[in-house]
């Protein structure tokens, strides 16, 4: 078999080397327009998960690669004339020029053909003279522009400006992020090691502080000089040295996410860079690079065919390249958005940091560095309010207080729904269900939506607050909480809107009743599907009216006994049909631009706060995207409408997203909407419950430690396990939270259990 590399960087390198091994009869070349020791880049990252696949794969290059590594351990965080550092993370860095010189040599030993300062102009005149042409030429891969119908790549252009520069100072000790404030805005700098003299030193800032500063106008030498005077108090003397003197004028550039579709075409393969990108502020661009160049040397050897060779390649390297893709989306969000978390304490802003990219946890950095995590977590605690001598306490476990209302813990019970009620009335279903959540050890209990009126329901399942013996079901509820459990618990009020008279959930969500239907109203004449009635466009006097209702469920909840109450103002119902311009085309003073679409649940928040009892607080519930891009309620309107309700008294903004179309597109995952959240809380200024897809301590401590919100909601591990509460704590070995009396013996065989799986794992 003759195969070509059509670029000469680590991926085609190191494929050529791998194809070699495997087959010393096929014929490699690697062809390259540089010269050998032409290098445009100046360390590269390696971890030690990737060093244990190169030595399974060929021992000799990874000896050779480690006896050249700079190792360090530590973080260090540069901010207000303060060094922050945290151990325990275990990195290490090669010179990407050292790197290649160490590949070329080992290509050559293993009989790879080395063809520099050969421009290849189309990979087509390839195709035909060799049996397999695998593109590893990089970013701006001709190759994949060449058959772009065929690998339909996506190429999003990132917001923020950065140059790749190099210094002789030294970084020894730490992967350094470093962070400055300027005229401009703020710039950073990502900084490492990489061999006795020599760092890396990336430089980079929002496209706002680049144009300010004229980069795109100046000459590389002339912005090396002013990232040196920004960054003098760090360099020790040294320079800023740049590699790239064939670039003309400005090296600055955007960072390019690539993904593509598909990776290979006929005989065709893309390969590293070509095929898909990780941002540098994960350090994964060769890991994957290298990764995938095994694999796609193992299957060419191993399958029976190119085709079946490829696909394999592409299927199992695929999953693996979209996690770190999605990490490192996470960790550029984070650098894109930092000026949002500058204003942090420095102990949270070096957190939110070190955890950015969601592959660091809260009890990952337990295990690498245990007194580093105490000592954050003892601030946590003191930014409560709590003494210095209190045991300490992961975050999920600190109180919390709203106006008078104390909570003993961060862990929110989420509204679900549970189609049990009768005519609108709660029954002894509801009981045991929210009183067993209520034993189970989470600081504040939420029940479903509870409607303002028998057609304001969504299902005829759907429990109310608009008749007596609601109020009656509901304060026996809440005397039972008060009495048996040390939680406290909400009301969630809502009015159905467009999505009512519908099935219950197991019969069918969303879909209309077979009979029975009631009249559907709406900010505007917009079913949910076509499948739904039609609903009437709200009149000024049926708007008069269902905030009359608003106010008498409000003042029944309170007789009733809740501690809180929220305003259902998301997933589509009435109100949040007025927020979003999906469903409010309205010409009135209700319809129109934002502030005009909040008018309406604004004036309802407004009347039930004039009712509700000053020491209690109130939130609300809002849809922070409607995941229809520009159509539809953006992140951004998000922080807007949060400030709105924050501005009439909202203690909290319980920051869900979508159900509010048929249309939308979400993106799931862990943790999902827990960006919304951290956005709004940090732009807006208002203390936020983050939900979605949050089922660990883990999650809730990283979410709550890094700023992201101040509550954290947990729904369907609440449906399998009322005590998640109770037993998450035990994991993560706290010993101090209170367990109903009559369970102390199941407490003590948990906790035990909980203590054997932890020393299994040190173990």
């Amino acid at each position: 078999m003759r195969i070509a590399c059509l670029g000469g960087g680590p991926a085609g390198l190191y494929f050529a080397i791998s194809a070699k091994l495997r087959d010393p009869l096929q014929e490699v070349v690697v062809i390259e327009r540089n010269r050998f020791d032409d290098t445009f880049g100046w360390g590269v990252v390696l971890s030690d998960e990737t060093l244990e696949n190169l030595a399974a794969n060929d021992a000799v290059s990874a000896r050779t690669i480690g006896e050249n590594f700079a190792y360090w351990d530590d973080i260090a965080l540069h901010y207000e004339g303060q060094t922050h550092i945290s151990s325990g993370h275990g990195f290490c860095g090669i010179g990407r020029k050292k790197l290649l010189l160490i590949l070329q040599e080992r290509a050559r030993e293993v009989g790879v053909e080395l063809r520099f300062e050969t421009e290849v102009d189309s990979a087509e005149e390839y195709r035909k003279s060799f049996d397999v042409v695998v593109a590893s030429d990089g970013l701006n891969s001709k190759t994949r522009a060449l058959y772009s119908d065929a690998f339909k790549p996506e190429i999003d252009q990132r917001l923020c400006q950065f140059i790749w520069l190099g210094t002789h100072q030294k970084f020894s000790d730490a992967f350094t992020f470093i962070f400055e404030e300027t005229q401009h805005g703020w710039i950073w700098a990502h900084a490492y090691q990489f061999d006795e003299d020599t760092a890396t030193f990336i430089v980079e800032c929002s496209q706002e502080t680049f144009d300010q500063f004229g980069f795109a106008q100046l000459s590389q030498q002339e912005s090396i000089e002013i990232c040196q005077t920004i960054f003098k108090d760090h360099l020790g003397g040294h320079e800023l040295m740049t590699n790239a003197n064939h670039i003309r004028g400005s090296a600055w550039i955007r960072f390019p996410r690539v993904l593509c579709e598909k990776w290979h075409h006929d005989n065709v393969v893309l390969l590293g860079d070509a095929s898909a990108t990780a941002h540098f502020s994960i350090g994964s661009g060769t890991k994957l690079a290298f990764e995938s160049a095994i694999a796609l040397a193992e299957y060419i050897h191993t399958e029976s065919s190119l085709e079946k060779a490829f696909t394999r390649y592409q299927e199992e390297r695929r999953l693996e390249v979209l996690r770190l893709q999605s990490a490192a989306r996470n960790s550029l969000e984070w650098f894109e958005s930092v000026e949002r978390y500058l204003g942090m304490d420095p102990v949270q802003l070096n957190y939110s940091m070190l955890t950015r990219s969601q592959r660091i946890s809260h009890e990952n950095l337990r295990l690498r560095d245990p007194e580093w995590l105490e000592q954050a977590e003892r601030w946590f605690m003191r930014e409560a309010g709590m003494k210095a001598d209190a045991p300490v306490l992961p975050p999920m476990l600190v109180p919390f207080r709203l106006r008078e209302m104390e909570l003993k813990n961060r862990i929110v019970v989420s509204p679900m729904a549970q189609y049990k009620a009768v005519d609108g009335c709660p029954t002894d279903w509801h009981l045991i269900h929210y009183g067993e959540r209520a034993k189970g050890g989470a600081g504040l209990v939420y029940t479903e939506m509870t409607c303002v009126s028998d057609t304001g329901r969504i299902t005829p399942g759907c429990p109310g607050l608009y008749a007596s013996d609601h109020e009656i079901a509901w304060k026996r509820l809440t005397r039972f909480v008060h009495a048996e459990t040390d939680a406290k618990i909400c009301c969630q009020i809502g009015h159905s809107g467009r999505k009512g008279s519908t099935n219950i959930g197991w019969e069918g969500m969303d879909t209309p009743l077979k009979a029975g239907n009631w009249e559907l109203i709406s900010a505007s004449a917009i079913p949910w599907t076509d499948r739904n009635s039609v609903p009437m466009e709200a009149t000024e006097t049926d708007l008069q009216e269902i905030k009359s209702q608003f106010v008498a469920a409000a003042e029944m909840a309170d007789r009733a006994g809740f501690d809180m109450i929220e305003l259902h103002a998301a997933h589509g119902y009435l109100l949040s049909s007025f927020i979003s311009p999906v469903s409010n085309v309205r010409s009135d003073k209700y319809g129109g631009n934002l502030e005009c679409r909040l008018r309406y649940p604004l004036e309802v928040f407004a009347a039930m706060r004039d009712v509700w009892p000053d020491n209690k607080p109130m939130s609300v519930r809002i849809s922070a995207n409607d995941w229809v891009g520009d159509d539809g309620i953006t992140p951004q309107d998000a922080v807007h409408i949060a400030r709105a309700f924050g501005a009439a008294g909202a203690d909290v903004i319980d920051v869900s997203a979508g159900q509010t179309t048929p249309d939308a597109n979400p993106v799931y995952g862990r943790m999902f909407q827990t960006p919304f959240s951290d956005r709004i809380r940090n732009d807006a200024g208002i203390k936020t419950i983050a939900v979605g897809n949050i089922f660990e301590a883990d999650h809730a401590n990283s979410i709550l430690m890094a700023g992201r919100a101040d509550l954290v909601a947990v729904g369907r591990p609440h449906l399998a396990d009322p005590y998640w509460t109770l037993r998450e704590a035990a994991k993560i070995g706290d010993r101090q939270a209170s367990w109903p009396l009559p369970y102390l013996a199941g407490r003590d065989q948990a906790w035990r259990l909980a203590d054997r799986a932890s020393e299994a794992i040190r173990v």
